[in-house]
């Protein structure tokens, strides 16, 4: 009889992080409420309580108002209603780099390119707004999922205000990852998602400024008037409050990013040193975050003898079930071949010492391997 694998390291959070104990023992005492938020009797507005409550704890970790924060199922439905929202009537600008949920939500929106260090220049955005006297949804991550790349938000958002365009970010990457929030990016409309933070999957919100929450919205679900009419359904109440809790934890925790840049830093150098290629790195970047491509091995061959050897890292998004093509970010930041042969390293919350230096053996163990193979 076999004996068990490998233990599984995982070092893929910027696909979804790790539970945190405090999102979890959340998610329990809102299972533990039977009542509807929206019913009127004393089990409803228990309900209604946690769901307040949750709304108004999200916004004070991301600067955020309360009456402007509209729960969704996630950072794809967070994306999509601010687009067809925030964006009707309006010419649409979005990143070369930007993340699939919004690349789908804005069909014939006109795609902006990056320099090659994956950050968009102030001069392009200012061009394409200066195009026309029609005004502009623009829509910019605030950090890429596949290179951890930073934008610097607050300079793009002033030239959108100077030309009357609005700013809807995607800050699922980067919320409770970076200092964050509504005021410091200027951003008109914000995404966000509770399992990027460390809570459970299936709870989201859109973070609407003062100036935009006037404006309809055109929710995707249609129901009985929830979240002021934004979006109908009855909520995931445990989801949510694992939200709020891992929001919290996140929040109050950012130290520890500086922690996860030094063993970031430090996969990196290995890397280099086995003979990989590092993205994004002349620029501020998410701390967690590692891109490495390695010329002439696939990542999906790179994907697979790392899972063999207990680690669980990607190539590119987590959005199709078996999916490894060649990543559209990479080819907009003009890596050619490259974007086909790199794969990401982001270290989640939970993180260890012990699992970086292992990691560090496994990366040169299968670059090795690889060097005695035909390309």
């Amino acid at each position: 009889m076999s004996g068990p694998g490998p233990r599984l390291v995982y070092l893929d959070a910027n696909a979804s992080e790790p539970l945190r104990p405090q999102a979890r023992d959340a998610v329990l005492s809102a299972l533990a409420l039977s009542g509807n938020p929206s019913s009127v009797h004393a089990a409803g507005r228990a309900a209604r309580a946690m769901l307040e409550q949750a709304r108004e704890r999200i916004a004070a970790c991301l600067g955020a108002d309360p009456a402007g924060l509209v729960f969704t199922s996630g950072g794809t439905e967070s994306n999509a209603l601010a687009i067809a929202g925030l964006g009707a009537g309006r010419r649409l600008l979005i990143g070369a780099t930007e993340h699939d949920a919004v690349r789908a939500a804005a069909p014939g929106a006109t795609v902006l390119p990056v320099r090659p260090d994956g950050t968009l220049d102030p001069a392009t955005l200012d061009a394409a707004l200066s195009e026309s006297e029609r005004p502009a949804l623009v829509c910019l991550m605030a950090a890429n999922n596949e290179t951890g790349v930073l934008h610097p938000l607050a300079s793009l958002a002033a030239l959108c205000r100077r030309h009357g365009a609005r700013l809807h970010v995607d800050a699922v990457q980067a919320a409770g990852r970076v200092a964050l929030t509504m005021q410091s990016s200027g951003a008109d409309s914000m995404a966000v998602s509770g399992h990027k933070l460390g809570g459970p999957k299936g709870a989201g919100a859109l973070l609407l400024a003062g100036s935009v929450q006037g404006f309809a919205l055109s929710p995707s679900i249609a129901g009985g008037g929830q979240e002021r009419g934004r979006r109908g359904g009855t909520p995931s109440l445990p989801a949510i409050a694992g939200f709020a809790a891992a929001c919290d934890a996140a929040c109050a925790d950012l130290a520890r990013q500086e922690v996860l840049a030094v063993w970031r830093d430090r996969i990196e150098q290995a890397a280099v040193e086995a003979g990989a290629i590092l993205v994004g790195e002349s620029v501020t970047r998410l701390a967690n975050t590692a891109c490495l491509a390695l010329p002439g091995r696939r990542a999906e061959t790179q994907l697979i003898a790392l899972d063999l050897a207990g680690f669980a890292v990607s190539a590119g998004a987590a959005c199709s079930s078996g999916k490894v093509a060649r990543s559209h970010v990479l080819e907009a930041m003009g890596l050619g071949t490259l974007a086909g042969e790199a794969i990401r390293v982001s270290l989640p919350w939970n993180a260890a010492e012990t699992d970086i230096a292992s990691f560090i053996d496994a990366y040169r163990r299968m670059q090795a391997g690889m060097a005695r193979l035909p390309a």
